[in-house]
């Protein structure tokens, strides 16, 4: 059985990480965990720039992890920037000149990627995972730069929301305004608050949330090192802050550190952290907490394993993606049954023209997306729905989604209403490259195709059944009602298809004995 010796690497807002692994389809074994503190992101956040002294830095340390791969006889590695390289004003700048200098190639993940990948390391824990989340839970993963809270509801996530209120960007809040630590607890409470209401009155107002799953850097150390007398590690009840508040107010920064084997600087973030997780907490109500002490570097590693195909999930990640859609689509008053009928034709079409369209299943998926968001905008304007539609799922975060995948879709809700802009307009107003745009101008087909089947919005057709002879699309439909709004409207929405495949679609109308 083959093993693979893999490096995931996290260039992260505080500190560079790196995990080596043994994969193979047993599973995988971390062998290695190399960190060195640096912290970008408060000058990312403050200048919107890395100073020379990190770039020299970060460089160093990349090459000292270049040097400790080559020892390991690491066969493959990835390595990605958060949100300290994601937010730089020269981010293409900055990353040519580590490539040059290093030698190691880094992608930066989009706010929903990286929490994705957290919450893919999360969910590859087993049992542990899949019992909390039979109650109702959130994943509250804290980096430096922001928060995200990601909701489940009946083991399906169902909801996903970032707030700046990361643990560097507030701490460097508190330093602005020159607070101590005896100041912390109140100015912390202050700031995230603020958020947190608007919050609840958004997300939790129908949501019983029993369960907190922590990623971060600081509390997942100390709670893992004092558990409540839980039968497994990483958990505990709101007696926790209790815990930490009293440490806090009696002992020094230097025995704090100690006590949670932290180095002294870290402290203020750490306090941050646990002031943060108790608000929340105390917002949502929730009774337990459970840290499973995963990293990004482990999301990365599990991406590798499963993309290569040496791991399987037992969680399926592409209903969360569905169900986030669907969450979007209620909140602004979509239609259910509309979208599940252009689905239901959309994804038939899509299935019977593969050999045309040469798309994969993640394409479908981007499909499925946009007829479940179709709608969406009439929610803001019924005039401008397509530009307002657009605007919502540019807006909106599904976690799953790369930020290309979501322009793709919200593009193919877009032109789904209005005239089709060709490459070189769409490039005025879009960063999508021309195989990203080709995915859209397919998709945008197919969908319009599909529209044009149920423009009466009454769901008409019984059976819609496709296909290909020559180049013609036969759509049979089974139906005793009159469709001669349908055929009449066709015709618009059967050219653009006809132009991007070059296949003339064409309706047939079979009555239903009895029907």
């Amino acid at each position: 059985m083959a093993v693979k010796t893999f490096a995931a690497i996290d260039v992260g807002s505080f500190e560079i990480s790196m995990k080596i692994f043994q994969v193979s389809r047993k599973g995988m074994k971390e062998i290695d965990h190399i960190r060195h503190e640096i912290d970008m992101g408060t000058e990312t956040y403050t200048t919107g720039k890395l100073s020379y002294e990190r770039v020299e830095e970060l460089c160093r340390v990349l090459c000292e992890f270049s040097e400790i791969m080559k020892t390991y006889q690491v066969c493959d590695y990835k390595a990605y920037g958060t949100s300290a390289i994601r937010e730089a004003e020269n981010t293409a700048i900055l990353l040519n000149q580590i490539e040059v200098r290093t030698g190691i190639h880094i992608d930066v993940l989009s706010n929903s990627e990286q929490r994705f990948l957290d919450y893919k390391s999360i969910a590859f824990q087993g049992e542990g995972f899949l019992k909390i989340i039979e109650n109702g839970t959130a994943i509250v993963d804290i980096g430096g730069g922001s928060i995200q809270i990601s909701l489940f509801d009946k083991d399906t996530l169902v909801s996903t929301q970032n707030m700046r209120l990361g643990v560097l960007r507030l701490q460097e809040r508190l330093n602005h305004l020159n607070a101590s630590l005896s100041q912390y607890d109140n100015l912390i409470e202050e700031l995230v608050d603020s958020q947190l209401q608007v919050y609840k009155k958004l997300y939790l107002r129908e949501r019983e949330i029993k369960n907190i799953i922590v990623v971060d850097d600081y509390i997942s150390v100390m709670l893992r090192k004092k558990s409540d007398n839980h039968e497994m590690t990483g958990y505990a009840g709101k007696e926790l802050f209790d815990h930490f508040e009293k440490a806090y107010h009696t002992k020094s920064v230097s025995q704090l550190a100690q006590s949670w084997d932290m180095p002294e600087e870290n402290m203020p973030m750490a306090h941050i952290s646990v002031m943060m997780l108790k608000r929340i907490m105390e917002t949502m109500g929730a009774e337990l907490i459970w840290a499973p002490g995963v990293t990004l570097c482990d999301g990365i590693a599990y991406e590798y394993a499963e993309k290569n195909k040496m791991i399987t999930a037992s969680h399926d990640f592409e209903q969360d993606i569905i169900a986030c859609a669907k969450n979007i689509s209620k909140r602004y008053r979509g239609s259910r049954k509309r979208s599940e009928t252009l689905e239901q034709i959309a994804l038939t079409i899509f299935d019977s023209t593969k050999k045309i369209h040469g798309l994969g299943k993640r394409e479908r998926l981007l499909l499925q997306l946009s007829t479940i968001l179709h709608d969406c905008g009439k929610y803001i304007s019924m005039t401008n729905l397509g530009e307002c539609s657009y605007s919502i799922i540019m807006s909106t975060e599904v976690i799953g989604l790369s930020h290309r995948e979501r322009e793709i879709v919200a593009n193919v809700v877009k032109y789904n209403h209005l005239e089709f802009d060709y490459y070189e307009e769409m490039g005025l107003h879009s960063s999508l490259d021309k195989n990203a745009y080709l995915v859209v101008a397919k998709l945008t087909a197919i969908l319009r195709l599909a529209n044009g089947l149920d423009r009466s919005h009454k769901q008409k057709f019984k059976n819609v059944r496709t296909s290909l002879k020559d180049n013609e699309l036969v759509i049979t439909v089974d139906t005793n009602e009159d469709i001669t709004l349908e055929k009449g409207l066709f015709d618009g929405r059967a050219a653009f298809f006809q132009e991007v495949f070059n296949v003339r679609p064409v309706i047939r109308q079979k009555r239903v004995i009895g029907g």
